[in-house]
């Protein structure tokens, strides 16, 4: 989690105060609270990160929604074999809901079905992000509730991310919120008395930054919880868990590849080390630069899952979820190096293009 100190909308954080020789240890932890305190009050950090979560959730479940859209009936409306009424059954039992079963008409289905598409290209957008973000979240629930058997970890993450992202400021970059605010910010428009400004900016503030912090201290829970889970397996201690995996019939979309892989004992062995000791090491890597080691690692073992156990939607929301922990350099960096390239493009492509 970085500062942004880069930011037009706000101003750079002032350096520190050194500590004075001798303080005593109730002094440094008043010092280390006071520091904490200005970090999570100051200034929304990681606006990009949450942007690029924002719009990256958004596409994702914008293709899924598309993607099934011919088996939509049977997954989620009135002709799934889970049909809506163990649906509503289970829902009082476990305290679920799903805004697709207050009704059996398929016409409402095919409506609630066209409101999650549109408020899924809305939020990617990042249009009145605040109150789409609150929808978005509901929707995601909604769908997942109503085919909570078909889902797996994948779907779980994406729907607390998107719970999570609802506290944050994420339409303030790389939105049509940004735009807007742009386009408005010319004077023209009365400003809020300045308690009630500041008092708005603390508050968002402090939601946006504790918000992130939750969203790290889960991905730390979930990777910390796999690889000790994985540690006490006896196929993870010996090398073989691969292996097996690779030989699983439900996870082999490509068996050449497959067995390809499966025929370098030496790398499953590797891999099957590396990935619980990476898993093991990252939530203790987050005030290091390790973690800048340790990412793309776990970005690797991600394609890896997509790509040899067909599971690109779990591992397009893993990757998701770990960009909250690159800073906004980062992305600024990046951003900057695609327009660079875009623009030497375009001119290329004019001086080609017949006259």
């Amino acid at each position: 989690m970085a500062v942004d100190q880069t930011s037009p909308a706000y101003p750079a954080p002032e350096k520190a105060d050194v500590a004075p020789e001798g303080i005593t240890p109730a002094g440094r932890l008043r010092n280390r609270f006071d520091d904490v305190y200005r970090l999570l009050t100051r200034q929304p950090l990681s606006l990009y990160a949450t942007a690029v979560m924002r719009i990256g959730f958004g596409l994702l479940y914008t293709i899924m929604l598309v993607r099934e859209f011919p088996y939509r009936h049977q997954i989620w409306g009135p002709e799934s074999p889970w049909s809506p009424d163990l649906a509503r059954r289970m829902f009082d039992e476990y305290g679920l809901f799903s805004v697709l079963n207050l009704s059996d008409d398929p016409r409402y289905f095919e409506a609630c079905y066209a409101f999650a598409l549109i408020t899924a290209v809305v939020f990617m957008l990042g249009w009145r992000t605040r109150v789409v973000s609150l929808v978005f979240a509901l929707v995601m629930f909604s769908f997942y509730s109503r085919g909570v058997f078909m889902t797996d970890g994948g779907d779980n993450l994406a729907v607390l991310m998107s719970v999570y992202l609802c506290f944050t400021a994420c339409g303030r970059v790389w939105s049509l919120d940004a735009r807007r605010h742009r386009r408005h910010d010319d004077g023209s428009r009365p400003e809020k008395p300045g308690g009630i400004r500041i008092l708005r900016r603390f508050t968002v503030t402090v939601m946006h930054n504790c918000a992130l912090v939750v969203m790290m201290a889960q991905m730390c829970v979930l990777y910390g919880a796999a690889g000790l889970y994985k540690v006490q397996g006896n196929l993870w201690n010996d090398g073989t868990a691969l292996h097996y995996v690779l030989k699983t019939d439900s996870f082999r979309p490509w068996p050449a590849l497959s067995d390809f892989v499966d025929g370098h004992q030496v790398l499953i062995g590797i891999s099957c080390y590396l990935t619980v000791l990476v898993q093991v090491a990252f939530p203790f890597s987050l005030f290091s630069k390790l973690k800048y080691v340790l990412l793309p690692i776990l970005v690797g073992m991600h394609v890896g899952i997509a790509v040899l156990m067909a599971l690109p939607l779990f591992s397009a929301v893993m990757i998701l979820s770990d960009a909250v922990f690159l800073p906004d350099r980062f992305y600024r960096a990046v951003a900057r190096k695609g327009s660079a390239l875009i623009a030497a493009v375009s001119p290329r492509r004019a001086a080609t293009r017949p006259h």
